[in-house]
């Protein structure tokens, strides 16, 4: 092993060493990881919107005489004026901008890319023709209700409308209550589907730095 690898090996043992210490609780050493993780991380960010966005889309186009990009370039101006407070107001137009673009992009994927395909995805099993055409329709269509009805009942479980009764207390319909429960049943179904993903990914994160420390130790 060449010296270079051999110090970057050792490195990577004694910072791994240091993240993993949170087992015996918060500590100095994991602090120092974390400080170390987060500068570098920073850097990283800041090398790579020079490099890979002020420079290139920015600067450069300047340079060249294309002067529509003086407009982006005065709007990230006015934006660093919010961090002083006497000549914040300028950065009003940039932050107005920012949301109201943001807001846009933000409801035109939730539209597109959640409400429209889960429509899709919903309709698409009671095909009738593509539901013949995979030998085997009953079964389609059993998911397709599957779906039909998590989705629904997810939904109701987020209706939270209700009528005041006779005996003064606010209540839900005993419908919108029976189709909530199972509703609450899908919502918890997926946390913990979730939840094993984030778990499993984290472990297998764990065998990777200990096969490297491992692997580090032999050498």
């Amino acid at each position: 092993m060449e010296t270079a690898d051999l110090i970057w090996t050792i490195v990577g043992f004694v910072l791994t060493l240091l993240v993993l210490s949170y087992v015996l609780g918060d500590n100095p050493f994991f602090k120092l990881v974390s400080y170390l993780f987060v500068g570098i991380a920073s850097g990283a960010v800041a090398v790579i919107a020079i490099y890979q966005v002020i420079w290139p889309k920015l600067i450069l186009p300047v340079l060249s005489g294309n002067y529509l990009t003086l407009i982006p370039l005065l709007l990230s101006v006015l934006l660093i004026c919010k961090l002083f407070p006497k000549v914040s107001f300028l950065g009003n137009i940039s932050m107005a901008y920012l949301v109201g673009a943001g807001a846009a992009v933000a409801v035109g994927g939730a539209v597109m890319g959640t409400l429209v395909a889960q429509t899709s995805a919903m309709a698409a099993p009671f095909d009738l023709s593509s539901a013949a055409a995979s030998g085997n329709p009953l079964s389609q269509i059993a998911e397709g209700v599957f779906i039909l009805v998590g989705t629904l009942a997810t939904l109701f479980y987020f209706q939270f409308s209700a009528r005041v009764q006779a005996n003064q207390t606010i209540q839900r319909s005993q419908f919108v209550e029976v189709v909530g429960k199972i509703g609450q049943g899908f919502i918890a179904i997926t946390f913990g589907a979730l939840l094993a993903g984030v778990f499993g990914s984290a472990i297998a994160a764990l065998i990777e730095r200990l096969a490297f420390l491992l692997t580090a130790f032999r050498f």
